[in-house]
Protein backbone atom coordinates (compact mmCIF):
# COMPACT_ATOMS: atom_id res chain seq x y z
CA UNK A 1 0.00 0.00 0.00
CA UNK A 2 1.23 3.50 -0.79
CA UNK A 3 1.72 5.38 2.46
CA UNK A 4 0.34 8.89 2.60
CA UNK A 5 3.29 11.23 2.33
CA UNK A 6 1.53 14.57 2.61
CA UNK A 7 2.06 16.74 5.63
CA UNK A 8 -0.38 15.19 8.10
CA UNK A 9 -2.26 18.39 8.89
CA UNK A 10 -2.63 19.25 5.21
CA UNK A 11 -3.70 15.69 4.47
CA UNK A 12 -6.50 15.64 7.03
CA UNK A 13 -7.70 19.04 5.84
CA UNK A 14 -7.87 17.73 2.27
CA UNK A 15 -9.75 14.64 3.46
CA UNK A 16 -12.34 16.88 5.10
CA UNK A 17 -12.66 18.91 1.91
CA UNK A 18 -13.19 15.65 0.03
CA UNK A 19 -15.95 14.63 2.47
CA UNK A 20 -17.76 17.90 1.93
CA UNK A 21 -17.38 17.69 -1.84
CA UNK A 22 -18.80 14.16 -1.90
CA UNK A 23 -21.75 15.18 0.27
CA UNK A 24 -22.50 18.27 -1.81
CA UNK A 25 -22.18 16.57 -5.19
CA UNK A 26 -24.27 13.54 -4.19
CA UNK A 27 -26.63 15.26 -1.75
CA UNK A 28 -26.02 12.25 0.47
CA UNK A 29 -24.18 11.41 3.66
CA UNK A 30 -23.79 11.96 7.39
CA UNK A 31 -21.21 14.72 7.17
CA UNK A 32 -20.48 15.60 10.84
CA UNK A 33 -20.21 11.91 11.74
CA UNK A 34 -17.54 11.54 9.06
CA UNK A 35 -15.69 14.72 10.00
CA UNK A 36 -15.21 13.46 13.58
CA UNK A 37 -13.30 10.31 12.52
CA UNK A 38 -10.88 11.58 9.88
CA UNK A 39 -7.75 11.42 12.04
CA UNK A 40 -8.08 7.83 13.35
CA UNK A 41 -8.95 6.40 9.92
CA UNK A 42 -6.13 8.36 8.28
CA UNK A 43 -3.64 7.16 10.89
CA UNK A 44 -4.61 3.48 11.00
CA UNK A 45 -4.38 3.22 7.22
CA UNK A 46 -1.03 4.98 7.34
CA UNK A 47 0.49 2.81 10.06
CA UNK A 48 -1.18 -0.63 9.88
CA UNK A 49 -0.86 -3.24 7.14
CA UNK A 50 -4.31 -2.78 5.63
CA UNK A 51 -3.46 -3.18 1.97
CA UNK A 52 -4.45 -6.03 -0.33
CA UNK A 53 -3.12 -9.21 1.27
CA UNK A 54 -2.11 -7.34 4.43
CA UNK A 55 -2.31 -8.98 7.85
CA UNK A 56 -4.37 -6.25 9.55
CA UNK A 57 -8.04 -5.35 9.14
CA UNK A 58 -10.20 -2.27 9.70
CA UNK A 59 -13.98 -2.33 10.16
CA UNK A 60 -16.04 0.85 10.24
CA UNK A 61 -18.74 -0.24 12.66
CA UNK A 62 -20.37 3.22 12.58
CA UNK A 63 -21.05 2.73 8.89
CA UNK A 64 -22.90 6.01 8.48
CA UNK A 65 -19.51 7.77 8.76
CA UNK A 66 -18.37 6.12 5.54
CA UNK A 67 -17.55 9.36 3.72
CA UNK A 68 -14.41 9.54 5.87
CA UNK A 69 -13.44 6.01 4.86
CA UNK A 70 -14.10 6.69 1.17
CA UNK A 71 -11.96 9.82 1.25
CA UNK A 72 -9.02 7.88 2.72
CA UNK A 73 -9.43 5.00 0.25
CA UNK A 74 -9.39 7.47 -2.65
CA UNK A 75 -6.28 9.16 -1.24
CA UNK A 76 -4.56 5.78 -1.23
CA UNK A 77 -5.69 4.98 -4.80
CA UNK A 78 -7.77 2.04 -3.51
CA UNK A 79 -10.81 3.59 -5.16
CA UNK A 80 -10.89 6.22 -7.89
CA UNK A 81 -12.00 9.83 -7.88
CA UNK A 82 -14.57 8.85 -10.50
CA UNK A 83 -16.12 6.39 -8.02
CA UNK A 84 -16.48 9.20 -5.48
CA UNK A 85 -18.65 11.07 -7.96
CA UNK A 86 -21.13 8.17 -8.03
CA UNK A 87 -21.88 7.94 -4.30
CA UNK A 88 -25.49 6.92 -3.81
CA UNK A 89 -26.03 6.35 -7.54
CA UNK A 90 -27.44 3.07 -8.83
CA UNK A 91 -24.44 2.81 -11.15
CA UNK A 92 -21.91 3.32 -8.37
CA UNK A 93 -20.32 1.05 -5.78
CA UNK A 94 -20.26 3.55 -2.92
CA UNK A 95 -23.44 3.75 -0.89
CA UNK A 96 -24.52 5.57 2.22
CA UNK A 97 -23.00 2.69 4.18
CA UNK A 98 -19.98 0.54 3.20
CA UNK A 99 -20.71 -2.61 1.22
CA UNK A 100 -18.20 -5.48 1.28
CA UNK A 101 -19.66 -6.93 -1.92
CA UNK A 102 -18.96 -3.77 -3.93
CA UNK A 103 -15.79 -2.22 -2.51
CA UNK A 104 -12.76 -4.55 -2.27
CA UNK A 105 -11.09 -2.50 0.47
CA UNK A 106 -14.15 -2.74 2.75
CA UNK A 107 -13.95 -5.66 5.20
CA UNK A 108 -17.57 -5.70 6.40
CA UNK A 109 -20.94 -4.30 5.36
CA UNK A 110 -22.05 -2.06 8.21
CA UNK A 111 -24.80 0.40 8.95
CA UNK A 112 -27.06 -1.29 11.46
CA UNK A 113 -25.33 -0.16 14.63
CA UNK A 114 -23.92 -2.87 16.84
CA UNK A 115 -23.11 -5.25 13.96
CA UNK A 116 -19.59 -4.23 12.93
CA UNK A 117 -17.91 -4.76 16.28
CA UNK A 118 -19.13 -8.36 16.72
CA UNK A 119 -17.85 -9.10 13.21
CA UNK A 120 -14.50 -7.60 14.22
CA UNK A 121 -14.38 -9.85 17.28
CA UNK A 122 -15.00 -12.91 15.12
CA UNK A 123 -12.32 -11.79 12.68
CA UNK A 124 -9.81 -11.19 15.49
CA UNK A 125 -10.54 -14.65 16.89
CA UNK A 126 -9.96 -16.19 13.48
CA UNK A 127 -6.70 -14.29 12.96
CA UNK A 128 -5.42 -15.30 16.37
CA UNK A 129 -6.29 -18.99 16.21
CA UNK A 130 -6.66 -20.06 12.58
CA UNK A 131 -4.56 -17.83 10.32
CA UNK A 132 -1.22 -16.10 10.07
CA UNK A 133 -2.24 -13.46 12.59
CA UNK A 134 -2.76 -9.74 12.34
CA UNK A 135 -4.65 -7.04 14.16
CA UNK A 136 -8.26 -5.84 13.88
CA UNK A 137 -9.53 -2.35 14.63
CA UNK A 138 -13.26 -1.65 14.77
CA UNK A 139 -14.31 2.01 14.87
CA UNK A 140 -17.55 2.41 16.83
CA UNK A 141 -19.75 5.39 17.49
CA UNK A 142 -20.51 6.34 21.07
CA UNK A 143 -24.26 6.00 20.50
CA UNK A 144 -23.56 2.56 19.08
CA UNK A 145 -22.34 1.53 22.52
CA UNK A 146 -25.97 1.51 23.62
CA UNK A 147 -26.39 -1.69 21.60
CA UNK A 148 -26.34 -4.88 23.66
CA UNK A 149 -24.52 -6.73 20.89
CA UNK A 150 -21.48 -4.53 21.51
CA UNK A 151 -21.18 -5.69 25.10
CA UNK A 152 -21.91 -9.32 24.27
CA UNK A 153 -19.03 -9.17 21.78
CA UNK A 154 -16.82 -7.43 24.34
CA UNK A 155 -17.39 -10.28 26.80
CA UNK A 156 -16.44 -12.79 24.12
CA UNK A 157 -13.28 -10.86 23.19
CA UNK A 158 -12.16 -10.67 26.81
CA UNK A 159 -12.94 -14.32 27.48
CA UNK A 160 -10.76 -15.38 24.57
CA UNK A 161 -7.95 -12.91 25.30
CA UNK A 162 -8.07 -11.23 21.92
CA UNK A 163 -5.05 -8.99 22.38
CA UNK A 164 -5.08 -8.35 18.61
CA UNK A 165 -8.40 -6.48 18.85
CA UNK A 166 -8.90 -2.73 19.23
CA UNK A 167 -12.31 -1.13 19.82
CA UNK A 168 -11.92 2.51 18.80
CA UNK A 169 -14.84 4.47 20.26
CA UNK A 170 -15.53 7.81 18.59
CA UNK A 171 -16.69 9.63 21.70
CA UNK A 172 -18.15 12.80 20.19
CA UNK A 173 -20.91 12.67 22.83
CA UNK A 174 -23.71 13.11 20.34
CA UNK A 175 -25.55 10.26 22.05
CA UNK A 176 -25.64 12.08 25.38
CA UNK A 177 -28.98 13.61 24.40
CA UNK A 178 -30.49 10.12 24.67
CA UNK A 179 -28.46 8.47 27.43
CA UNK A 180 -25.06 9.15 28.96
CA UNK A 181 -22.40 6.45 28.66
CA UNK A 182 -20.42 7.63 31.65
CA UNK A 183 -18.37 6.18 33.20
CA UNK A 184 -17.36 4.83 29.76
CA UNK A 185 -13.75 4.03 30.67
CA UNK A 186 -14.88 2.01 33.67
CA UNK A 187 -17.44 0.13 31.58
CA UNK A 188 -14.86 -1.11 29.07
CA UNK A 189 -12.42 -1.91 31.87
CA UNK A 190 -15.13 -3.92 33.66
CA UNK A 191 -15.47 -6.03 30.52
CA UNK A 192 -11.79 -6.93 30.68
CA UNK A 193 -10.37 -4.41 28.22
CA UNK A 194 -7.22 -2.36 28.49
CA UNK A 195 -8.48 1.21 28.14
CA UNK A 196 -6.74 4.29 26.78
CA UNK A 197 -8.11 7.81 26.29
CA UNK A 198 -6.91 10.05 23.44
CA UNK A 199 -7.71 13.35 21.79
CA UNK A 200 -9.41 12.05 18.64
CA UNK A 201 -7.97 14.86 16.54
CA UNK A 202 -4.37 14.69 17.82
CA UNK A 203 -2.40 12.63 15.30
CA UNK A 204 0.47 12.07 17.72
CA UNK A 205 -1.76 10.66 20.46
CA UNK A 206 -3.61 8.49 17.96
CA UNK A 207 -0.38 7.09 16.56
CA UNK A 208 0.97 6.31 20.02
CA UNK A 209 -2.24 4.52 20.98
CA UNK A 210 -2.14 2.38 17.83
CA UNK A 211 1.46 1.36 18.50
CA UNK A 212 1.14 0.48 22.17
CA UNK A 213 1.84 -3.03 23.43
CA UNK A 214 -1.27 -5.03 24.28
CA UNK A 215 -1.77 -8.24 26.24
CA UNK A 216 -5.60 -8.07 26.21
CA UNK A 217 -8.31 -6.50 24.06
CA UNK A 218 -8.00 -2.72 23.97
CA UNK A 219 -10.62 0.01 23.97
CA UNK A 220 -9.44 3.44 22.84
CA UNK A 221 -11.81 6.18 23.95
CA UNK A 222 -11.34 8.88 21.35
CA UNK A 223 -12.64 12.27 22.50
CA UNK A 224 -13.74 14.04 19.33
CA UNK A 225 -15.88 16.84 17.97
CA UNK A 226 -18.79 15.93 15.72
CA UNK A 227 -18.44 18.08 12.60
CA UNK A 228 -14.80 18.89 13.36
CA UNK A 229 -13.37 21.61 11.14
CA UNK A 230 -16.61 23.32 10.12
CA UNK A 231 -17.67 25.69 12.88
CA UNK A 232 -21.41 25.77 12.18
CA UNK A 233 -21.58 21.96 12.06
CA UNK A 234 -19.58 21.29 15.20
CA UNK A 235 -21.71 19.64 17.90
CA UNK A 236 -24.89 20.74 16.12
CA UNK A 237 -27.65 18.08 16.17
CA UNK A 238 -29.44 19.70 13.21
CA UNK A 239 -26.51 18.78 10.94
CA UNK A 240 -26.52 15.05 11.74
CA UNK A 241 -27.99 14.25 8.32
CA UNK A 242 -28.78 17.52 6.59
CA UNK A 243 -28.23 18.32 2.92
CA UNK A 244 -25.59 20.86 1.92
CA UNK A 245 -26.66 23.69 -0.41
CA UNK A 246 -24.28 25.77 -2.51
CA UNK A 247 -23.92 28.59 0.01
CA UNK A 248 -23.26 26.22 2.90
CA UNK A 249 -20.73 24.29 0.81
CA UNK A 250 -18.84 27.46 -0.06
CA UNK A 251 -18.75 28.60 3.56
CA UNK A 252 -17.55 25.22 4.81
CA UNK A 253 -14.83 24.95 2.17
CA UNK A 254 -13.54 28.42 3.06
CA UNK A 255 -13.09 27.30 6.66
CA UNK A 256 -11.00 24.36 5.43
CA UNK A 257 -8.93 26.36 2.93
Amino acid sequence: MRKMNQDDTSATRELRRSILTMAFDSQEGHVPSALSIVEPIYTVFKEWDLGEGGDDSFILSKGHGCLALYSVLENLNLITSEELKLIGANSGALGGHPDVTKVPSVRASTGSLGHGFPMAVGLAYSKKHFSKGGRVLALLGDGECNEGSVWEAALLASNHGLSNLVAWVDYNRSGDRAVSLEPLVDKWAAFGFQVVEVDGHDLGEISQALRMERDKPTAIISHSIKGKGVSFMENSPQWHHSLIDAGTFESAMKELA
